[in-house]
């Protein structure tokens, strides 16, 4: 009777029962994997964002395939102008933005290179779609970097688009020019578009002449980006994302027009949010600034706590909301999860969450409030003594 898409298995995970048992015990969990901005304490111009979304125009129904025009020229100038309005299609996710491009891309059972390491999404957004995920490693040296021998055997004539994801999550790795390069090359000689989730490209730590932020002034091949406001202004709840369509001119136009047509089909983005987004993105600073301090401070914390002598290791990383640990070999990720759960009530994330090759990685949350975060590490960290 139902699709056979995915294997709709809702069984929880033991991680995910120890939980829900300790908190229906009452204790208290110092939870280091929080990734939602309204729920992280930060202070949101509330007054500005209800007036925002207060607009009379939002009364109205206008009906645009690509999205109304004021707020896709709100998302040019968060470009600062380098991108043309007719280049921006509105979605409303990011999620949503990956569907619309499965289906302009791919026939059922084409495949699609996502990134390994990687947020655990694009298995189901792909299945959704009929369209098979085919991973391609990231290599980590004092730093990560694509590897490029093993994505390349991974190309067949099924491959329509190469997934980036920059900074990527969680590594907080971003793409560098010499990488571009590289993958210019590559995707023009096997006919792939490109894909670049840059929903974190403000969150960089420091300055690096060698990375590359965006990839939405692309000329070489057919390249979609996308972002939106769930992680640019903090507001996951206000569903706008968006996609730029950048590359040679006729492919870019043959795109555009395509997209439009499938935006066309569903136009799910929200009247309320589009009227309200030439005064939304402006407040990204107010956040942004905030998040940026917590994460950056959050980390630098971690840092410190890890002496040379301690088995415990922190990996490199560029930017995001994200910090890797790496254990201790003497227990798998699970048990080492599920340990630091029941006996030292600190929630942390599994590697094999995220698609890790090797083990033994725990993925930790710079969002999380500092006092808690703090305490979270040191209990984490005594483990290893």
């Amino acid at each position: 009777m139902f699709s056979s898409r995915l294997p709709w298995s809702n069984a929880p995970n033991p991680l995910t029962e120890l939980l829900r048992a300790t908190r229906a015990r009452g204790e208290t969990v110092l939870d280091l994997t929080e990734s939602n901005p309204t729920a992280a304490g930060f202070s949101f111009p509330e007054t500005s964002i209800l007036e925002a979304l207060a607009d009379p125009r939002a009364l109205g129904y206008e009906p645009a395939s690509a999205g109304l025009l004021p707020a896709r020229q709100a998302v040019s100038e968060y470009y600062s102008g380098r991108v043309d309005t007719d280049r921006i299609l509105l979605t409303a996710s990011t999620s949503e933005a990956y569907s619309l491009l499965f289906k302009l891309l791919a026939d059922p059972g084409d495949e699609v290179l996502s990134p390994r390491p990687s947020y655990p999404l694009f298995d189901f957004l792909a299945a959704l779609e009929s369209v098979r995920q085919v991973q391609y490693p990231l290599m980590y040296q004092a730093g990560w970097s694509i590897d490029f021998e093993s994505l390349e055997r991974q190309i067949n004539a099924r491959t329509r688009a190469f997934i980036l994801v920059n900074p990527n999550n969680p590594t907080g790795s971003f793409l560098k020019k010499r990488e571009l390069e590289q993958l210019i090359r590559l995707c023009r000689a096997h006919g792939l578009a490109i894909i670049s989730d840059e929903v974190f490209s403000d969150y960089g730590f420091g300055e690096d002449p060698e990375r590359v932020r965006s990839l939405a002034g692309i000329e070489d091949v057919l390249t979609f980006s996308l972002s939106g406001l769930s992680k640019v202004v903090g507001l996951p709840q206000l569903k706008l994302g968006w996609i730029v369509t950048s590359g040679p001119v006729s492919e870019r136009n043959a795109a555009i027009q395509r997209l439009e047509l499938i935006a066309d089909t569903y136009l799910s983005v929200g009247t309320p949010v589009q009227w309200a987004a030439s005064k939304l993105l402006p407040m990204r600073r107010h956040v942004q600034a905030q998040i940026l301090d917590r994460v950056r401070e959050n980390r630098s914390f971690l840092a410190g706590q890890i002496t040379s002598a301690s088995p415990w290791r922190l990996l490199a990383t560029e930017g995001g909301w994200y910090a890797i640990l790496q254990a201790p070999r003497i227990r798998t990720e699970e048990e080492w999860a599920l340990l630091l759960l029941a006996e030292d009530r600190v929630l942390v994330q599994p590697g094999f969450f995220f698609d890790f090759e090797t083990e033994a990685f725990m993925v930790a949350s710079l969002l999380t409030p500092p006092e808690i975060f703090r305490e979270g590490i040191r209990r984490i960290l005594a483990r290893g003594l």
